[in-house]
């Protein structure tokens, strides 16, 4: 897969390197393997010292990817469950499976956003999402709110710190999820706030 991210950072000057990224982000949300982290920091690294490709297109896009890709692996969730297929079956990934069930129900929103930057685990939270029934309404606006911030986190490490994270990767990761569970939190302690005198009314 390193040869998709080298191919699409040495085309960062061509009009079409958006889709590929769209592609990218899109397919990222249900098939982990393909890059979408390191285009996205990548070509924003790219457009802080060459001036391409804009970085709000380069957020956009990698939102709307994001935000595809999620709703797409919470569809296969709701389509085929999560026992299908024997790969799906292993003790590894059931007891990921169930601890993303018993998270989803007690702060959906810290896990959501904090998924969102852990290839693996987000299509896990994705897929139990869909097969547990989590009411989409919710899980639509929570992969809004968590594409947002994982798509402007992107663009804003590639811009600023692209340089220095480079050979830090593992310390940009960190970074990231530490930001999305104290946002997922707040968001979680602001919906239970708003629902809690709505159920007593």
């Amino acid at each position: 897969m390193q040869a998709i991210n080298d191919f699409i950072l040495a085309a960062a000057g061509q009009p079409w390197v958006l889709w590929l990224v769209l592609l990218c982000c899109l397919i990222d949300g249900f098939f982990p393997p393909v890059p979408s982290e390191s285009v996205v920091v990548g070509l924003a690294s790219v457009a802080a010292s060459a001036g391409y490709p804009s970085p709000w297109l380069l957020m956009v896009v990698a939102g709307i990817g994001a935000f595809a890709g999620d709703n797409i692996a919470y569809q296969l969730g709701q389509s085929i469950g999560t026992t299908r297929w024997r790969w799906m079956r292993t003790h590894r990934l059931q007891n990921g499976f169930h601890w993303a069930q018993r998270e989803l129900n007690r702060r959906p929103a810290s896990l959501i956003l904090v998924a969102r930057f852990i290839p693996i685990g987000r299509v896990v939270v994705n897929l139990v999402a869909g097969a547990t029934g989590f009411k989409r309404q919710r899980f639509v606006l929570l992969t809004v709110i968590s594409a947002v911030v994982w798509s402007t986190y992107s663009v804003a490490l590639g811009m600023f710190f692209g340089q220095w994270f480079a050979s830090n990767h593992l310390l940009g990761v960190v970074v990231a999820i530490i930001g999305a569970v104290v946002l997922g939190l707040v968001i979680d302690r602001v919906i239970g706030k708003i629902r809690g005198p709505l159920k007593e009314g």
